[in-house]
């Protein structure tokens, strides 16, 4: 009885898993080989993705909040070290970015590094997700293909069987042709799911740095334009807007 069912074992462990997979490749063919380094390849970028995105984010946001900090109240210096004194490459550009800012570089050509550095980091940060999206896209067709081989299969022995046809080979041909269906979507699922949370963390990591990079390109811009005004008009420190709001209150009346 024991040699007829894996399952028996279970109680002591899972001895009898080898025997199911080899089962499984013998049933399913090429096509249940296939997904199977499917699955393993998927596995494997998971969690090597999830490890990447763990390391990316640890020590991110203390370091982050606190240069940021320093640099909107004026402490340039001190933001730039405290940006050094960190290992995470993704606070690469922003030190960049303020290192051009305090050597009074241009502004479009610091852009352009800034994002050259920038794309680099994202291309890291995204790198591989790709792969799990195509297997998540092949893995139900292969098993869909899978299931069509074996109809065909089964479908031939019925035919050479002539008249002499026994339900129970048609059967028997039809649910082994499911298991690479099953086995398919049951690739495919865990891959969608883990796609969408690693997608979700790599977005959120954008959006930090590109809120870094525009704090201190505007930063700077803002000092200076309130600079500017200030000299102009010392004894009113926002002239542009009083009379915008002016003006407004003008054109309501007409255009109403």
């Amino acid at each position: 009885m024991s040699e007829q069912t894996p399952v028996a074992p279970i109680a002591n462990g899972l001895p009898w898993l080898p025997d199911a997979l080899g089962w499984l490749l013998a049933q399913g063919g090429p096509v249940m080989a296939i997904l199977a380094l499917m699955s393993v390849l998927a596995l494997t970028i998971i969690l090597l993705k999830a490890m990447q995105l763990a390391r990316l984010g640890a020590g991110l946001r203390g370091p982050l909040n606190a240069a940021l900090g320093d640099w909107q109240a004026g402490r340039h210096r001190q933001a730039i070290d405290c940006l050094a004194q960190s290992t995470n490459p993704l606070l690469e550009p922003v030190r960049v970015a303020m290192l051009g800012h305090c050597q009074n570089n241009d502004l479009a050509l610091l852009r352009e590094e800034v994002e050259r550095r920038a794309q680099t980091l994202l291309g890291l940060l995204h790198g591989h997700l790709r792969s799990l999206e195509v297997i998540a896209n092949l893995s139900p067709l292969l098993g869909l293909l899978g299931t069509v081989l074996g109809m065909i299969g089964a479908f031939q022995a019925l035919a050479s069987a002539g008249s002499q046809v026994d339900p129970a080979v048609l059967s028997g041909g039809i649910w082994v042709a499911l298991l690479t269906t099953a086995a398919g979507l049951s690739v495919a699922i865990p891959t969608v799911m883990a796609l969408n949370a690693l997608e979700r963390v790599a977005e959120r990591r954008t959006r930090q740095l590109e809120d870094a990079l525009t704090q201190v390109f505007t930063s700077s811009l803002t000092l200076k334009a309130m600079d500017q005004t200030a000299r102009a008009v010392p004894l009113d420190p926002l002239p542009i807007v009083s009379e915008q709001r002016h003006h407004r209150a003008n054109r309501q009346p007409h255009a109403l």
